[in-house]
């Protein structure tokens, strides 16, 4: 008895210890559903039904994104397969087409607003009555800056004042928002997504010294480990949501990185194409590197841990970004990706 006792302990032990390294989630990040005159930016409701369908019918754990990202901040719990949906910019077609297939489900979601268009009220955008709709059916609000500019870019152009336009855009747009939408604005942790996906390091401290959790548009999981002035999210627009490509990328795990020569991003015609240090926490031989477009990298190991990953080509502008993957376990593949935001010749 006292045998079977201690192996039922040991099992017992054994699931929780496994229970206990559930610390990642995938994010979804869309715009536009049935736009199809911005095939970039948008995806087809048929096939945004059949990825909600996926989720409800393999019991996938949708949670606001805020929670989830507080869950990892505090290094709590999280449930097995948990995804968070975002949206970015706050589109019509957001209320029209996606949130009732959304409260259909009882799913949560996430929206980024960039509130010029709506305080403006174009007719392309949501609107504050519409927001507040949702907001009792789950949706949540969060920051995409007052105007969506490219706030890198900004910077290089006038330095002298980036600091201060840069805080203008963050805050104007936070007042507005919490005025129109109260407690469905993320505010535990405050949370910013940067416009058009670009950041650097610059941005990311400023960003930080503001009080907020940044988020990309590169793909890939988050964990308790990742860099939290960058969340990275899956992109499900423009083709990148197909259901085969679906069911791999909400079942990913984060690569197991130990550290990152350097979370800068910016690339000019000195450093194109850009090298990216990766030190991985164990040895991973069947490790591939790919360009923005699917061409493999080149990659060379500095010892059984370390690897040098560096384009063939020089990176097109304005944007690009290294993709990281290995298998992992059963179907599951390890993911990682790194943001190149790609400067013009003067």
């Amino acid at each position: 008895m006292k045998t079977l006792t201690h192996y039922l302990l040991a099992v017992f032990l054994l699931q929780s210890s496994l229970l206990a390294h559930q610390n990642h989630a995938v994010v979804l990040q869309y715009h536009r559903f049935d736009e199809n005159r911005y095939p970039s930016t948008s995806i087809s409701m048929e096939l945004f039904t059949q990825q909600m369908q996926y989720l409800a019918d393999n019991n996938y754990t949708v949670w606001p994104f805020s929670k989830t990202v507080k869950y990892l901040i505090e290094k709590k719990e999280l449930p097995d397969k948990t995804v968070s949906i975002t949206i970015d910019d706050g589109y019509r077609s957001v209320y029209t087409k996606a949130y009732p297939l959304l409260k259909k489900y009882k799913f949560p979601f996430t929206v980024f607003v960039n509130s010029v268009p709506v305080v403006h009220e174009s007719v392309h955008y949501l609107t504050w009555d519409e927001m507040r709709e949702m907001g009792k059916y789950g949706a949540e609000y969060a920051n995409h800056t007052y105007s969506h500019q490219f706030l890198v870019r900004d910077g290089i152009k006038d330095p002298k004042n980036y600091k201060k336009h840069v805080t203008k855009e963050i805050k104007m747009c936070e007042v507005k928002i919490e005025k129109e939408l109260g407690d469905k604005v993320c505010t535990d942790p405050k949370i910013l997504a940067y416009p058009f996906g670009e950041y650097d390091e610059q941005l990311m401290q400023l960003v930080k010294s503001l009080g907020y959790i940044g988020v990309a548009q590169n793909s890939g999981p988050i964990s308790d480990k990742s860099n939290f002035m960058a969340l990275t999210r899956f992109p499900m627009s423009g083709g990148f949501g197909e259901m085969k490509q679906f069911a791999v990328k909400i079942n990913t795990l984060p690569l197991p990185v130990e550290a990152v020569s350097s979370e800068e991003t910016l690339v000019t015609q000195a450093n194109n194409p850009p090298v990216l240090t990766l030190t991985l926490q164990k040895p991973l031989k069947d490790l591939q590197c790919f360009t923005a477009e699917g061409e493999k990298i080149a990659m060379q190991w500095l010892d059984e841990k370390t690897v040098k990953v560096q384009s063939k080509e020089p990176l097109l502008y304005p944007r690009n970004h290294y993709t990281c993957t290995a298998h992992a376990k059963g179907d599951a593949w390890y993911w990682y990706s790194h943001l190149w935001v790609i400067l013009k010749e003067k």
